[in-house]
């Protein structure tokens, strides 16, 4: 069974939330690419529309947007972007990236709101933190 840790980035506030995602929530984010749209509903943000805009996968490689598949490849970069080390010029590098596609082998998916519901997410976030303290 799949599980995923969705991070929603709101880009008018400039906050960042993390929400758990499990079984038949989770299971719908399969096959879906990177940048495409779901449904804040999935998550709990009811009335959100999300765009993913990445991810990675249990090991820690990132999802590249230019290969297809879910299949982890190697690829040659030969600039900054994407990579955690920094490279000297003329410099080249081989990395490990997954390809677009969210598969059971991703463990964090990045997504940012591409359209808001009536609630703000703060206010979602907060009631599910008090319902969930009562409920202890």
């Amino acid at each position: 069974m799949a599980e995923f840790q969705v991070v929603v980035g709101d880009p008018d506030t400039g906050n960042s939330y993390q929400f758990t995602v499990e079984g038949k929530e989770a299971n719908r984010f399969i096959g879906k690419e990177i940048g495409d749209e779901v449904e804040g509903k999935l998550i709990g943000l009811d009335g959100y529309t999300l765009l993913l805009t990445g991810g990675s996968d249990i090991i820690g490689r990132q999802l590249n947007k230019e290969i297809k598949g879910s299949a982890p490849r190697k690829i040659l970069i030969t600039d900054k972007s994407g990579h955690k080390n920094s490279l000297r010029s003329g410099e080249r590098k081989r990395i490990i990236v997954r390809g677009r596609e969210i598969s059971e082998q991703t463990s964090q998916i990045n997504t940012v709101v591409s359209s808001k519901g009536k609630i703000s997410i703060e206010d979602i976030v907060n009631s599910t933190e008090e319902t969930e303290e009562e409920s202890d």
